[in-house]
């Protein structure tokens, strides 16, 4: 049984916009996984779904039997006389024969139907492990734990305290962290404190009280959760100071002098059942006022040296998911 033979014109697709808009999905869900994960990375893997489905659907319009649209002719080559007419093609020399009709499916588009499955598995295979590998880690892990860090008794109002603890107590040393917490009193009936971090907002360093600190009246803490705290009151009266660079600060963060450009970050805080609950850190350009009159100019949490407001914070890279 013979096939049929599709003639000597071009057999290629017509243009199409659903490959770029596939890889416009991709480029979305990639910058998505730096700018907004749970927003910008479903609007690009919808993109990239929709269109992939239609490029897929319009690639094998011939296999399904769908009409591709006329085939022009080639062009160049002798012309016939306007005045001779054509010569039936099944009439003359070089007549063609009946074409053959018995079969449904010839295996030429078995054939461009099986390459095109089995490419689209293999595809499949090697793209979406990479992609979950690079999607997956924005969704999962991240954030800050809530951090337990003891009775409100623990914490004498109108005194500093260094307080060492640790994000994740299973983790050991390297999620060990250090805050400056200050209990202001009650502020409209509810407790309030301020709690600064120790990371310099110049280049990440830790920064130091500047002033004494009491060691000898150090204590020693368990936590829920295998949570080990420590903390040392301090009279940090010049402020925090830093000693790798000499960035100064005022008692409450404020940047005063030397190359930081903002103030020092804080943590957001929470009173359950009686305990000082650590929340997620937060940046801030500056504070107006002191303790519990203080006015805070927070901002989402950005990297030591980032500027938070003003026009120079364009010329930094966006963040990636904490």
């Amino acid at each position: 049984m013979t096939e049929p033979q599709h003639g000597d014109g071009p057999h290629s697709p017509g243009p199409s916009l659903y490959p770029i808009g596939f890889a416009a999905g991709i480029a979305c869900i990639l910058v998505g996984l730096i700018i907004s994960p749970k927003v910008v990375v479903p609007i690009g893997v919808v993109i990239a779904v929709v269109s992939g489905f239609f490029w897929a659907r319009s690639a094998t319009k011939e296999f399904r039997g769908e009409s591709v649209g006329a085939i022009e002719p080639e062009s160049g080559g002798p012309r016939e006389s306007a005045a001779a007419p054509a010569v039936p093609a099944d009439r003359g020399e070089s007549a063609m024969a009946e074409p053959q009709t018995g079969e449904r499916f010839p295996r030429s588009r078995f054939l461009e139907g099986a390459t095109l499955g089995l490419g689209g598995v293999i595809g499949g295979l090697v793209t979406v492990p990479a992609i979950g590998f690079m999607i997956v880690p924005a969704f999962k892990g991240q954030g800050y734990p809530k951090v337990d860090l003891g009775p409100l008794e623990n914490f004498t109002e109108g005194q500093w305290f260094v307080t060492k603890f640790f994000m994740h107590p299973d983790a050991g040393e390297v999620s060990h962290r250090t805050a400056y917490i200050r209990n202001n009193g009650a502020l409209n009936g509810e407790p309030s404190f301020t709690i600064i971090s120790n990371r310099c907002a110049h280049l990440g360093c830790p920064v130091q009280p500047n002033g004494p600190v009491q060691d000898n009246k150090t204590k020693d803490l368990e936590g829920k959760n295998g949570q080990r705290i420590t903390m040392i009151p301090a009279i940090p009266a010049g402020g925090y100071g830093c000693p790798c660079h000499g960035g100064q600060y005022d008692v409450e963060g404020n940047r005063v002098a030397g190359p930081p450009v903002r103030a020092l970050d804080r943590y957001e805080f929470a009173v359950v059942d009686g305990h000082l609950v650590l929340g997620k850190p937060y940046s801030v350009s500056h504070v107006k006022g002191e303790g519990k009159d203080a006015l805070i100019y927070k901002y989402k949490l950005t990297g030591p040296g980032q500027h938070v407001d003003g026009w120079e914070q364009i010329l930094y890279p966006l963040q990636p998911p904490h």
